[in-house]
C-alpha cells in the first residue's frame, strides 16, 4: 500500500512524527510505502525546516514551495502542484491532516483524481464559518473516504452530518506527539536558560489568527490588555508570528510592548514545548496550543469566543475570553488563584477525552482495514 501524506504547516509536521514511527514499525511486516509531500505553506525557517530537523523527520519526497498568499491563490497553486505529484506517485491513499489550506487542496486534488482520501483530525467544528479553518475542515471531511476522528465529540459531529459510516475513532495523534516529545524538550532545549526564565514565573503568548490580527481594533485591545497583564500580574514571553509582525508593521501601530512583555522570534518545536511546560499560563488563539497546554498542565486562556477543542474546556484546563479585556484579565486572576504555583495536572481528563498514546497505531490499522476492504 502506498500512502501519500500531504503536509504544509507546523501542527501537521508535529502530527507526522508519531505516524512515521508507526509506519516504520509496520513496514517491517507489510508492503507499505510512504511518500511525504510538503506544500511549502509554512516556508519560513522558523516555522518549517526546523521542525523537520528537530523531529528527526525524513526530508519530504516533494517540496512544492508554494509560500504565502491570499487563500484562493495559495489553494489554487497547491491544487495544481499536488495534482501533478499524485499523478506521478499514484498512491492508494492520500492522507491529509487538520484544517489548513494544504488540507483542503490535498483532499480536493486527490478526490478529483478518484484517489481515496483519509483525514486525520476529522470532525472538528468551531461552528464559526467565518474562520477559514472551519471551511477547510467541512470540505475535507465531506470529500474524504475515511474520517479519522480524535475524540467522541468529533465522532458525534460527523454522525450528525451523515458521515458516521466512514468514521473511525482513533484518539488524538497530537496527544501522542506531545507525550513523545516533552522529555526530549526537557533534555534538549536550553530556552529557559537562554531567556533567563524560571519555571512558573512567566506567562506565554501566541497570536496569529486572522480574526485577531487582521482587525486593527481587536488586535489593539488584545495587545493593550497584554501590556496590563505584564505590568500588574507576571512577565510575558511573546514569540511573534510572521503574520502578526506583518500586521503591526502594515498598520503603522504606535503600540509599544511593556518592558515585562518580551517579543522574541518564532521558536522551534522543542523550545516551544519547554516554554509551554514551564509557563504559569498561556494566552493563545492557536487550536493546537490549547491542546498542548492541556496535555502539559499549563492553564490556558483562549483569545477566541469558541474552540474546536471543547474537551479542554470541559476538562477544566481552558477558558474562552475572546478579545474582551475584562474577560482576559479575570481569567488571568482566576488561574493565578486556582494554581498559585503555576502547576496543574489535567492528565486524567486528557486520557478521558483524547485517548492514550496509540493514536498513530490506530490510524495505520484503520488505513489497512480500509485498503483491504476496498480490494
Amino acid at each position: 500500500m502506498r500512502i501519500v501524506s500531504i503536509v504544509g504547516a507546523r501542527p501537521q509536521f508535529v502530527k507526522l512524527a508519531p505516524l512515521i514511527r508507526a509506519i516504520e514499525a509496520r513496514t517491517q511486516a507489510d508492503d507499505l510505502e510512504h511518500v511525504i509531500v510538503h506544500t511549502g505553506q509554512h516556508y519560513d525557517m522558523g516555522l518549517s525546516d526546523i521542525f523537520f530537523t528537530e523531529l528527526a523527520l525524513p526530508q519530504p519526497d516533494y517540496n512544492l514551495e508554494v509560500g504565502s498568499g491570499m487563500h484562493g491563490y495559495q489553494t489554487s497553486l497547491m491544487l495544481q502542484k499536488i495534482e501533478q505529484v499524485l499523478l506521478e506517485a499514484v498512491p492508494e491513499i492520500a492522507l491529509v491532516f487538520g484544517d489548513t489550506n494544504s488540507t483542503l487542496a490535498g483532499a480536493l486534488a486527490a478526490s478529483k483524481l478518484h484517489i481515496p482520501v483519509a483525514h486525520i483530525e476529522a470532525g472538528l467544528r468551531s461552528h464559526k464559518r467565518s474562520m477559514p479553518e472551519e471551511i477547510n475542515r467541512i470540505v475535507a471531511d465531506h470529500v474524504s473516504d475515511l474520517l479519522l476522528a480524535p475524540t467522541a465529540t468529533a465522532m458525534e459531529n460527523l454522525q450528525r452530518e451523515g458521515l458516521g459510516d466512514r468514521t473511525v475513532l482513533t484518539g488524538d495523534i497530537m496527544y501522542e506527539a506531545v507525550l513523545l516529545s516533552r522529555e526530549i524538550a526537557g533534555l534538549r532545549s536550553p530556552t529557559l536558560e537562554n531567556l533567563g526564565l524560571q519555571s512558573g514565573e512567566y506567562g506565554l503568548i501566541t497570536l496569529h489568527r486572522a480574526e485577531n490580527t487582521d482587525d486593527p481594533s481587536r488586535l489593539s485591545k488584545i495587545l493593550d490588555t497584554l501590556n496590563v497583564i505584564a505590568a500588574n500580574d507576571l512577565p510575558l514571553i511573546f514569540p511573534l508570528h510572521p503574520r502578526t509582525a506583518r500586521q503591526l508593521e502594515k498598520s503603522g501601530s504606535d503600540w509599544v510592548a511593556q518592558p515585562r512583555l518580551r517579543l522574541i522570534e518564532p521558536l522551534g518545536y522543542f523550545d516551544m514545548l519547554q516554554l509551554l511546560a514551564n509557563a504559569r499560563l498561556i494566552l493563545t488563539d492557536s487550536g493546537g496550543l490549547q491542546k498542548e497546554a492541556f496535555f502539559l498542565g499549563c492553564p490556558c486562556i483562549t483569545l477566541r469566543e469558541e474552540t474546536e477543542w471543547t474537551e479542554t474546556v470541559k476538562g477544566g484546563g481552558n477558558v474562552l475570553a475572546g478579545a474582551d479585556p475584562q474577560k482576559i484579565l479575570a481569567s488571568v486572576g482566576m488561574w493565578k488563584e486556582r494554581y498559585p504555583c503555576g502547576k496543574a495536572d489535567f492528565s486524567e481528563s486528557a486520557q478521558k477525552f483524547f485517548g492514550n498514546e496509540s493514536a498513530s497505531t490506530a490510524i495505520i490499522e484503520a488505513l489497512f482495514t480500509f485498503f483491504h476492504n476496498r480490494n
